[in-house]
């Protein structure tokens, strides 16, 4: 089954360095998050590949929570993480690119089932754009936190 994707972008007026320190600082990621409910370590300390969490947020109207971990962490620039749940796999990728303003923060998320049954494929075929759609307006809103955070940071 193809892979559902959502790329959103944002430009915020801080260094590269800046923005890194508000997407790795998962400790506080509550604090600065609108839709993260709580943040639990499960492995590692700080922020670097095989660092896992249990990521609780609000979606849809109630609490969801996920295990997640880092695969690829490349200081200031780009991160990857994962999560796995009921058979699909997700990726989010954060690229932080330098621009005339400050930085240019993309946000690429994807979703794949690899086995994906009868029921499963219906599913996406009915409600997959609906599912992209509420994910995109979340990673927004997690663009409008991280500027905010990474702009106040600046004019301190």
């Amino acid at each position: 089954m193809a892979p559902a994707a959502v790329h959103v972008k944002r430009e915020i007026m801080a260094e590269p360095e800046a923005v890194w320190r508000v997407i790795t600082d998962l400790d506080h990621a509550p604090k600065v998050l609108t839709n993260i409910v709580k943040v639990e370590r499960l492995e590692g300390e700080g922020y670097d590949v095989g660092v896992r969490w249990r990521e609780t947020r609000r979606m849809f109207g109630k609490e969801e929570s996920e295990d997640m971990w880092v695969t690829e962490a490349v200081a200031p620039r780009t991160t990857t993480i994962a999560a796995e749940s009921r058979g699909t796999s997700y990726s989010t990728v954060f690229r932080c690119e330098p621009s005339s303003l400050g930085t240019t923060l993309h946000i690429d998320f994807s979703a794949q089932t690899a086995d994906a049954g009868m029921g499963q494929r219906l599913a996406m075929a009915v409600f997959g754009k609906a599912g992209m759609k509420a994910t995109e307006k979340v990673l927004k809103q997690d663009l409008e936190d991280i500027a905010k955070a990474a702009e106040a940071m600046r004019r301190r």
